[in-house]
């Protein structure tokens, strides 16, 4: 995948940056010349680092409330009627269930549909076809694995956040997550009036208590042996691209989590001359001024902007 034999490596707590911009900016360049621009990056580029946010598995067609919502999840607001929990799959995650097989008889739901049963592919599979040549990674906060549905091998995958197909135990008594998407099909034929058999409630195999998704919310989140391995290959991969052209290629992230991917990819650009960011967005995709003409921001429909790069750097770009 990329070289190993490297200088010491760039750790990802060193990589993390609260630093907020003080001069952001939307550009004003026409959105075909941004196109341009940012194809032609990274055409030049040798390493690209992609920064996958929700906006990345919206712009490609995931639904989380809505009508989407109230089709998938009516069983729920029957129950618990309609209030400010119960109107989408982030909002609904928070609701303080009466007992854990209400729990579980909501969660296991939702993590089909947010994660295994979820395939909003074809975009992903776009962006990554028109990357092939490139030496790739992505950070992502997004637990779907929708990269790796497309293709991404997962060894160049670092989901910080967690994935909807593990479970963990709720107080982290232990460093390990465990698969439960067959737990969850098995709690989805059981499941009645919202709840399922107490049998199938998840306990801790090692202090018996309560099981949570492995999900970062609070500071029990489980860093497994295999999260340590990505981040792992993720220093590398950071610390082999930093003397590189590099293009930190931004996705869909916002201001709900900007410590891990936003902030991070701003102050890379400010320090290293060889680094350029793309970043895409509907309607977060402001730039600090002072990066100047390596970094692009493109406010636009993301579906669009990631078709219309990817074509342009198929074609070969028009100089």
């Amino acid at each position: 995948m990329f070289n190993r034999n490297t200088k010491k490596k760039t750790r990802f707590s060193d990589f993390l940056s609260g630093e907020y911009a003080r001069d952001y900016i939307n550009q004003t360049t026409p959105y075909a010349e941004q196109i341009d621009r940012a194809a032609k990056r990274i055409r030049e580029a040798d390493y690209v680092l992609i920064g996958a946010g929700a906006g990345m598995s919206t712009a490609a067609g995931a639904e989380y409330g809505g009508r989407f919502f109230e089709e998938h999840f009516a069983e729920f607001q029957k129950i618990y009627g309609k209030g400010p929990y119960m109107q989408d799959m982030y909002s609904a995650g928070f609701y303080p269930f009466p007992d854990q097989e209400s729990k579980w008889g909501y969660w296991s739901h939702q993590a089909l549909l947010a994660g295994p049963d979820l395939d909003v592919t074809p975009l992903h599979r776009t962006l990554l076809d028109a990357l092939k040549g490139k030496k790739i990674f992505l950070l992502s906060t997004n637990a779907d694995r929708q990269f790796e549905k497309a293709g991404l091998p997962p060894e160049q995958v670092f989901a910080t956040q967690g994935t909807y197909d593990r479970i963990q135990c709720k107080r982290g008594c232990h460093p390990k997550t465990y698969d439960a998407v067959e737990l969850f099909r098995q709690m989805e034929r059981a499941r009645q009036n919202g709840r399922i058999p107490g049998e199938l409630v998840p306990k801790c195999p090692v202090c018996g208590g309560n099981m949570e998704m492995n999900l970062r919310v609070d500071n029990f989140f489980v860093e497994d042996e295999n999260w340590h391995a990505a981040e792992d290959r993720f220093s590398r991969f950071l610390s082999e691209c930093m003397d590189g052209k590099t293009v930190l290629l931004e996705l869909g992230v916002g201001f709900n989590t900007p410590t891990i991917i936003r902030f991070p990819f701003e102050k890379l650009t400010r320090q290293r001359e060889n680094i350029s960011l793309v970043r895409l967005s509907r309607s977060k995709a402001m730039v600090p001024a002072s990066l100047g003409d390596r970094a692009i921001g493109i406010n636009a429909d993301m579906a669009q902007s990631i078709t219309d790069l990817a074509e342009k750097l198929r074609e070969g770009g028009e100089e």
